[in-house]
């Protein structure tokens, strides 16, 4: 008798049949979490493309900036675009959660065109890179531990809502030393989260069939993009030169 049939767990075996069960769900893991940071790779690279885009088209920066109207209507797209994908994501198909997470994205870059000319082009590329492997980092973490993070992660979300005051407050105050501070406890709050959500999403992929994987990746993608973009951000305000 082979050894893996002997018992079932209460002899420290497993049966043939459960260690095959348990591969295939780690493949079937493998398989959504590459989808998902496939998805948000694909989002970072469209949101650099339409920044360098406009940024190099000198009638859409006039169009677009010179007009505040167009300016501010772009950032409440964000946040509209943000609230329907997270709020209507049940309801809605995966094609049309990946379209939004596009949309989204696009529209980040080109909110994100001024810092193409507040930055040397070497300080953003070295942020970049300084982003990724933080990240990289952070998210293998995240994937990885047997440590569960729902109680940081909840820490976490209320330091973020927290920061949001205090750089609300600070755009009256202008304080530079409090900017400063902002941007510290931003890294340390997205580099957190990045583990955070690389776990929770794995956590759902456990409980997603592959109908709904397509709303997974998407949803997750989205969460996992705002935690690269923010922590980049952040991280520009101390590696980044102005122009």
């Amino acid at each position: 008798m082979n050894n893996l049939d002997y018992m079932n767990g209460n002899g420290g075996y497993y049966s043939a049949s459960a260690v095959g069960a348990e591969l295939s769900m780690a493949s079937y893991i493998s398989k959504v979490m590459r989808r998902v940071f496939g998805k948000m790779f694909l989002g970072v690279l469209l949101t650099a493309f339409v920044a360098l885009g406009i940024a190099s088209s000198p009638n859409l920066l006039d169009m677009i900036f010179a007009n505040n109207f167009m300016f501010f209507g772009l950032i409440i797209a964000q946040f509209g675009l943000v609230i329907w994908l997270s709020a209507g994501i049940n309801k809605m198909s995966s094609s049309t959660a990946s379209l939004l997470f596009y949309l989204y994205s696009a529209v980040t870059g080109v909110t994100l065109t001024p810092i193409l000319f507040a930055y040397t082009g070497a300080a953003i590329i070295k942020t970049f890179f300084i982003t990724a492997g933080t990240f990289g980092a952070m998210a293998l973490y995240g994937y990885t531990t047997k440590k569960d993070l729902t109680k940081m992660g909840s820490i976490l979300f209320m330091a973020l809502i927290g920061l949001i005051v205090v750089s609300l407050v600070n755009l009256f105050l202008a304080s530079d030393m409090l900017s400063w501070i902002v941007s510290g406890v931003g890294v340390l709050i997205f580099v957190g989260l990045t583990a955070w959500d690389t776990q929770k999403i794995k956590q759902m992929a456990y409980q997603t069939d592959e109908q709904n994987v397509g709303k997974l990746a998407a949803i997750g993608a989205l969460s996992l993009y705002l935690d690269f973009i923010n922590l980049f951000l952040y991280l520009l305000r101390f590696f980044g030169s102005r122009d």
